[in-house]
């Protein structure tokens, strides 16, 4: 008789051979109690082992039984008219027993019939496991099983999925529960189970050792759970995670929370992968082994090769510091991830960053983090490889951090993620959405050491911008965003708005600078949408929005710096046409400068030269970051802050060609520019639409308005924008541009060529055409000729 008192504190092989044992005994008593019909030789002994088979499907035909768990069990026979009679002899014991139990009586082909048209049927029988009576039945049964999963897998696979899913959306994430289901939930058990009938159909290879890891570490937690709790749940609550954690031997239920939600992560990061691939391989495309899949440049030493992210054939991983976030921005800005095979050797190849970061990884990072939604995947993909960690060490103090307050949705890394996702759509309300994103990344780092996290962080943040080589002021403002990240909510929701020592108070907090006090509203609203609608709802957004509204009047509006661009002395004189035909004097120089390069172009004024100007630099892979342009008399001197999209530095004798063949006419700029955006189709912008503000000012010297352009960066944008400015027929008489993150802000001075004031029909085509500009959506120029206005 088993002694299901002693039975849950077996170690699980223990279990199996005492089930496995008295199982066998049971089959044995059935098979001897049960009468033969007449006509059927031989006696009972010389029966037995063949036609019966008693086969474990589920827990127990893994060899995985939980305490208290069912008993999941299938009589195969071979058409005995018996058996009904045999299966209630092997069956009442079972359940006199006290034992819950899932059984079923079949014959081979029954069973394969079933599980070929029921999914989860057809997944309970890939682990069926002899257990009793005729071992040559059990083999057929198994063997015929796999081979009708495989034949089935096109069909059932996706209705495994899409389960698994609606199972996901209903349970939730593993990694980010405060009391999971360790079975049913997105990275749980079942996804073990799920990536080992994968591999069966033949669509996915075995998991690898880690997963297999994280899934006995899941085992050996639902075993502790039931044997301490007495219940059959698979849900970790609360009041059983510090006993659990004792019988592992882990500190504290915050450490068994934590390892239970890296395990998690881990088995949900594969599962991904995993069905990435499967779907691929289901869908049988005709005739797709003849096709050749195009390899797409999408930055230096990355491809987009089909619909991931790999390695460009003449990339160097091991000697390129900036490969590992230059390739995963570029795969978030495309909305595409990185190869599994990628992440590999960039985890074994890539050298540690130098201290402090060059220029070139900083901007990769940002542009990651401003591709919002589309970048939590790839970081996601990053850390599962080691590598997050690798660029910022202070990253694995937050791992799988559990937060136990009950607003809060994810463990404090994702949080971190997510509200670096939910800054990026908050860049084009700041000045400095760089600082914003990285803020965001950063807010709550000082989780992770023991003290109050805000008095922490701000010791943590600045080592961390130090080595990421931000400027000292910028050191400084991230600093003061990490101190003051909960201000503005807190004073909001506890204090009197109408109150003046409330406004007075924020002042002396964070000083008289409009720019912080933008980063920290944006900041706020990026945390609270990262943690629930709990912790910011719209009366909350409401208060700090007035709160902030009070301040901003109290401070008074601060414009945002000019970039600092100085000509650069020139390395080529060219002759070029200039706009009544006779020739001028061109010059270009090229000088490398700490953040890429820049292109400095002098010119005698002419209508559509910024146009022009821009035009070629995007035609020649150059993504333009800053931009200054001045008129003096009749020249025009124009600075281009440049980054190459594929590491080649921009040269001067050929840019100096391109400027002049497009001044003379005959480089097609605006044809060319279609083809190039069609080439590079990651060039597509962030969905958030431009935004456009306009401010008088007399800051020139002539009567102008600024008119402020906020937009998602892309090849030739600043050249549709001049041209778009130009064919409204205002002149613009100084450009200031500068790129942060995916974002460029552009800022326009425009003047009618009459004299008079812009009036608002004028400010009404200029918007129109800017915001089809910067959507791709206007037609390009092809005529930069009299139309266009003075650069």
């Amino acid at each position: 008789m088993l002694d299901l008192a002693a039975l849950p504190a077996l170690p699980r092989t223990e279990r199996v051979q005492a089930i496995d044992g008295w199982l066998a005994g049971l089959l044995a008593d059935a098979l001897a109690g049960t009468p033969r019909p007449q006509g059927r030789r031989g006696t009972v002994a010389a029966d037995e082992g063949t036609g019966i088979a008693l086969v474990a499907v589920g827990s127990l035909g893994r060899r995985e039984p939980a305490p208290l768990g069912d008993l999941d069990l299938v009589l195969v026979h071979d058409g005995r008219p018996e058996i009904a009679a045999l299966a209630d002899a092997l069956w009442y014991p079972i359940w006199d027993a006290g034992v819950r139990l899932d059984h079923s009586v079949r014959q081979v082909s029954e069973a394969v019939a079933v599980a070929g048209s029921d999914v989860k049927a057809g997944l309970g029988l890939l682990d069926a496991r002899h257990v009793a009576g005729d071992p040559v039945l059990a083999a057929t049964l198994r063997s015929a099983a796999l081979a009708s999963w495989r034949q089935s897998a096109s069909r059932l696979l996706p209705e495994l999925r899409d389960i698994r899913r609606e199972r996901a959306r209903q349970v939730g994430e593993l990694g980010f529960l405060l009391e999971p289901d360790l079975k049913e939930a997105y990275g749980g058990l079942r996804e073990g189970q799920v990536l080992r009938a994968l591999s069966a159909a033949q669509v996915a290879d075995e998991p690898a050792a880690d997963a297999g890891e994280a899934y006995a570490f899941l085992l050996d937690v639902r075993d502790q759970l039931r044997r301490l709790s007495g219940r059959p749940s698979d849900v970790l609550v609360r009041q059983e995670q510090a006993r659990v954690a004792d019988a592992l031997g882990l500190p504290d239920d915050d450490a068994l929370i934590r390892q239970v939600s890296l395990a998690g992560r881990r088995l949900a990061f594969v599962a991904d992968e995993t069905w990435r691939r499967a779907e691929s391989a289901i869908v049988r495309r005709p005739r797709a082994r003849y096709r050749r899949v195009r390899r797409e440049p999408l930055a230096e030493g990355v491809v987009r090769q089909g619909d991931e992210v790999v390695l460009a054939r003449d990339a160097r991983p091991a000697v390129d510091p900036g490969l590992v976030l230059r390739g995963a921005a570029a795969a978030a800005r495309a909305d595409l991830l990185l190869s599994p095979y990628t992440l590999k050797v960039l985890a074994a190849h890539a050298p540690q960053l130098p201290e402090p970061w060059p220029p070139e990884v900083r901007w990769s990072l940002l542009r990651l983090l401003a591709s919002g939604r589309s970048a939590v995947a790839v970081i996601e993909q990053l850390d599962q490889e080691g590598l997050l960690s690798r660029m910022l060490p202070e990253w694995d103090r937050v791992r799988s951090l559990p937060q136990r307050h009950p607003w809060h949705r994810f463990t404090v890394d994702r949080h971190l993620v997510e509200a670096a996702a939910a800054a990026a759509e908050l860049t084009r309300d700041v000045d400095r959405p760089d600082l914003l994103l990285v803020g965001a990344l950063l807010h709550d780092i000082g989780k992770g050491w023991p003290g109050d996290h805000t008095d922490v962080g701000v010791v943590v943040i600045e080592e961390m911008a130090v080595r990421m080589g931000f400027a000292p002021p910028d050191v400084a403002t991230l600093v003061a965003m990490v101190r003051h990240h909960l201000l503005l909510p807190d004073i909001a929701t506890h204090r009197d708005l109408d109150d003046p020592a409330t406004i007075e108070g924020v002042v002396s907090a964070i000083g008289a600078d409009p720019a912080l006090l933008q980063l920290l509203h944006a900041l706020a609203q990026a945390d609270g949408a990262a943690t629930s609608s709990s912790a910011w709802s719209p009366w909350k957004a409401h208060l700090v929005a007035a709160l902030v509204g009070r301040v901003q009047a109290r401070l008074g509006a601060a414009a945002a710096p000019d970039p600092v661009l100085e000509p650069t002395t020139p390395q080529v004189t060219a002759r070029a046409p200039g706009s009544d035909g006779t020739a001028v004097q061109l010059t270009v120089g090229v000088e490398d400068v700490a953040d890429g390069q820049q292109v400095s172009i002098g010119a005698p004024d002419r209508p559509g030269l910024l146009s022009i100007c821009a035009g070629v630099l995007a035609l020649n892979q150059l993504d333009v970051r800053a931009a200054k342009v001045t008129v003096d008399g009749g020249g025009a001197v124009l600075v281009f802050a440049v980054r190459p999209r594929f590491g080649r530095a921009p040269v001067p004798e050929i840019l100096a060609d391109g400027l002049r063949a497009a001044l003379e006419g005959t480089l097609p700029l605006a044809e060319r520019l279609r083809q190039r955006e069609a080439d590079y189709r990651q060039d597509a912008v962030r969905s958030a639409p431009p935004r456009i503000s306009w401010h008088d000012t007399e800051a020139t010297g002539v009567a102008a308005s600024r008119v402020e352009l906020r937009a998602g960066d892309r090849a030739g944008l600043l050249y549709r924008l001049t041209a778009a400015l130009a064919d409204t027929g205002l002149d613009v008489v100084s450009a200031h541009v500068e790129t942060l993150g995916a974002d460029a802000v552009d800022s326009f001075y425009v003047a009618d060529p009459t004299g008079t004031p812009i009036d608002a029909g004028q400010r009404a085509r200029a918007e129109a055409v800017l915001v089809a500009a910067a959507r791709g959506e206007a037609p390009d120029p092809t005529d930069l000729g009299a139309a266009h206005a003075r650069r």
